[in-house]
């Protein structure tokens, strides 16, 4: 590169996924480049909006895992109970992420444990008071943020958004083989 030449993030575009297509194909021609334009900018959108969740939460005063645990289980209905290897399933963790989410949110009050019922080994988790008033609190805060930063796009926009998502989505995981999330951590 040039001593006068920029590379392409630091050019005067704050969003140059048409130079880095550009300095590809001239670099290197015939190298497939159109996917920059859309996975680029999803990855760039989960680092924005995964920072600036972090920042909501730590306002709020709880921990991304804390939220998703109390979340599932206050999504899951009344009466907000259970087990961990349903909130494994649903959480898209291991069962020792589980684990260490479930003694945490315990020694903070939020959720207790029991022996499940009918099945060894089974431990079902329920929601305390604490926790639905910390998730009730919370959610609101988070959601009403993340609405905040996609209002830029109209109601029908978000609509064709979220229907272009789930349709990718789908597509990404057939041809990876896979119609499941991989839970995290696991290979």
């Amino acid at each position: 590169m040039n001593s006068g030449e920029q590379y392409p993030t630091d050019s005067a575009s704050t969003y140059p996924v048409q130079d880095i297509a550009s300095a590809w194909e001239r670099e290197r021609p015939g190298t497939p480049v159109s996917s920059i334009g859309i996975v680029t900018p999803i990855w760039r959108l989960a680092k924005l909006l995964g920072d600036d969740r972090r920042r909501v939460l730590a306002q709020a005063g709880v921990d991304a895992a804390t939220l998703d645990l109390l979340s599932v289980l206050r999504r899951s209905g009344a009466p907000y109970t259970l087990s961990t290897r349903e909130l494994s399933r649903r959480s898209l963790v291991t069962a020792g992420a589980i684990s260490q989410r479930v003694a945490r949110a315990e020694r903070e009050g939020l959720v207790t444990r029991r022996p499940g019922e009918g099945r060894p080994r089974t431990v079902e988790v329920s929601l305390t008071q604490a926790g639905h008033d910390l998730v009730e609190e919370t959610v609101d805060q988070v959601l009403g943020r993340e609405a905040e930063l996609i209002g830029g796009l109209t109601s029908d926009q978000q609509d064709q958004l979220t229907e272009l998502l789930q349709t990718l989505f789908q597509d990404v995981q057939y041809r990876l083989g896979d119609a499941r999330i991989t839970h995290v951590g696991e290979d």
